[in-house]
């Protein structure tokens, strides 16, 4: 049987701009974007004064499944990446155990589908156990459907192994998303290094510790010809050294998470765990060179590094508490309210960053569109919304973020994936 859906009086993003109109859905494709499309039968959804935006996609999501569930879950993490208007959303690996094996990352792969309430899609680690220098089956690793491959949480430290990786993926063709860090450089450090770090006395981690890898790994990429992506970009020097690797030609892409945009270490103003991530929050110059970027097309894209933790995990310092913040319900009204609203940049490159262009560069088989035939991945929004963020709004198990109490002018009303509503 015939299912329809009209999203009836929204404005449906066409052409980067909003028009106003009625989007039909019937058998999970847009089947016609116009007026007077009402005819008996269809469910319909009344979308005045509210948006109709492409699903949002998130090239970098932990969902802590299986081995650390007490943290996320697929069902949790997908059921956060619901309320934050996300369709597509990639795991990384680095889960208990890690998966070593293509039979270990099928058997995730299959989960995800079972239990993604979005489409889930699924890294692969570069090495054994991500602390290894023993590389895993690239190709086996592909077949079993990993979408890249990425050691996320720990900077490949070898050269020779980081080498011999990019020759190995560059045979696949997927990307590799690197966590830079070198770890004797960061020297215990859980904060900028600089003045915040000195009045709160706390251990600095120098920004050398991102920017000296990334320099090592550009240059590996140019020999090996991988796409080489950079995780979580968060120093206006890494900026400058992706810029002058795509001038020169190499295959790099690079995200940057919205804490990192909107968020810097002059902030934190105590010993608060919850302005605790890896990497750490830098400086407002360092959030502005990032904005740069991206404006620029230097930075490809956003993707929220959503971390979640147990209130136990995350602790009540910054000396004991974990790393991370989570992301996936914030990040769109956040980037929204701060960057939109004031007209800072327009809602059309915030999608570009947020959905097109992480779809396009992974070439994910999930990918937004707007056009009539096109799978339904839609999401809802409400932009004339004022509130603040309060845990109500969010359906990860985590909620080890600061950005709760936030004032926003963004409220997500519905995520439609493959042509159903999802909550």
């Amino acid at each position: 049987m015939m299912t329809q859906i009209l999203l009836k009086n929204g404005q449906v993003y066409q052409e980067r701009q909003l028009v106003p109109g009625d989007l039909l859905i019937v058998d999970g494709k847009i089947a016609a974007i116009g007026e007077h499309l009402e005819q008996p039968g269809q469910t319909v959804i009344d979308l005045t004064g509210k948006v109709i935006l492409p699903g949002l996609v998130d090239v970098h999501v932990h969902f802590r499944d299986p081995g650390q569930t007490a943290k996320e879950t697929v069902a949790t993490g997908s059921a956060a990446a619901v309320q934050g208007g996300y369709t597509t959303v990639c795991a990384m690996p680095n889960v208990t155990p890690v998966p070593n094996t293509p039979a270990q990352l099928a058997k995730m792969v299959q989960a995800n589908q079972e239990q993604g309430k979005v489409s889930v899609l699924q890294y692969a680690p570069v090495t054994v156990d991500e602390t290894t220098e023993q590389l895993v089956d690239f190709a086996g690793m592909q077949a079993a459907g990993a979408i890249g491959f990425s050691n996320d949480g720990v900077g490949i430290q070898s050269a020779k192994t980081m080498y011999d990786a990019m020759v190995g993926i560059a045979k696949t063709g997927l990307p590799l998303a690197a966590h830079v860090e070198d770890h004797a450089l960061m020297a215990g450090g859980v904060i900028n290094a600089g003045p915040r770090a000195q009045a709160l006395g706390l251990p600095g981690a120098v920004s050398v510790a991102e920017t000296s890898q990334l320099a090592r790994d550009l240059e590996l990429a140019r020999v090996t010809g991988v796409h080489y992506h950079v995780c979580h970009v968060s120093t206006a020097r890494s900026v400058e050294l992706i810029r002058r690797a795509k001038a020169d030609g190499i295959h790099v892409t690079a995200e940057v998470s919205p804490h990192h945009l909107l968020l810097n270490d002059e902030m934190i103003q105590a010993d608060d765990p919850l302005f605790k991530m890896n990497p750490p929050l830098r400086a407002s110059t360092d959030a502005q060179a990032l904005l740069a970027g991206l404006q620029d097309g230097t930075i490809d894209m956003i993707a929220t590094d959503h971390a979640p933790h147990t209130k136990a995990d995350k602790g009540t310092s910054f000396t004991d508490g974990a790393f991370g913040i989570t992301g996936l319900e914030t990040a769109f009204p956040l980037l929204y309210t701060k960057l939109v609203a004031p007209g800072t940049v327009s809602l059309a490159d915030l999608l570009d960053w947020m959905s097109f262009n992480p779809s396009r560069i992974f070439s994910l088989p999930t990918a937004p569109k707007l056009h009539v035939g096109s799978v339904a991945n839609l999401s809802l929004w409400d932009l004339e919304a004022d509130r603040q963020l309060t845990v109500h709004d969010l359906r990860s198990k985590g909620t080890n973020t600061p950005f709760l109490g936030t004032h926003v002018v963004a409220e997500h009303v519905n995520t439609i994936c493959a042509g159903q509503v999802v909550d």
